[in-house]
């Protein structure tokens, strides 16, 4: 397929509420067919196989910083500090016949991905929270040989798309 397709994620984490209406300085044409697609960590709806209680933002609370749980419909607006991931996705298959469906299966896949990713990223704060630079670069070295590991010699693991 070659150029044929195309999975592009590009990422901004800024400090707001989710108020910036083109943070990725989109030209006039992509940002007439740009789809906003907005996830709430805490309210959205989860595929009863994805969750974990000890995963659900509306339940946890940290032990070294005291955040959340996160409650209620306007809870961003209630909490500090806050901040929005912007994710620009663009996908593109270009088969003939599959394009349209494929690219929504795609994005569909991206949006459960995020919104678990997300939820986890929250909920497991007391795990990276106070983490030095070092400590981090550590994390990495070791979950990159675990990779490896699990690439070469492992089960196949990981999310199943649900259609």
């Amino acid at each position: 397929m070659k150029d044929n397709f195309v999975i592009m994620i590009e990422s901004f984490h800024i400090g707001d509420v989710g108020n910036q209406h083109n943070v990725h300085e989109l030209p006039p044409d992509k940002l007439k067919i740009r789809e906003i697609v907005h996830i709430d960590i805490a309210n959205d709806p989860i595929a009863s196989a994805d969750y974990k209680e000890d995963e659900d933002p509306s339940k946890f609370r940290s032990q070294k910083t005291g955040r959340g749980p996160l409650t209620g419909k306007d809870w961003k607006h209630n909490v500090q500090p806050v901040m929005t991931c912007y994710k620009l996705v663009t996908c593109e298959f270009k088969w003939f016949g599959l394009q349209t469906r494929i690219e929504g299966f795609i994005q569909k896949a991206e949006r459960r991905l995020f919104t678990n990713f997300h939820r986890q990223v929250f909920c497991w704060i007391d795990r990276w929270y106070g983490l030095t630079m070092e400590d981090i670069r550590a994390i990495e070295d070791n979950t990159k040989e675990e990779l490896d590991r699990q690439r070469h010699q492992g089960e196949v693991r990981g999310m199943r798309a649900d259609d």
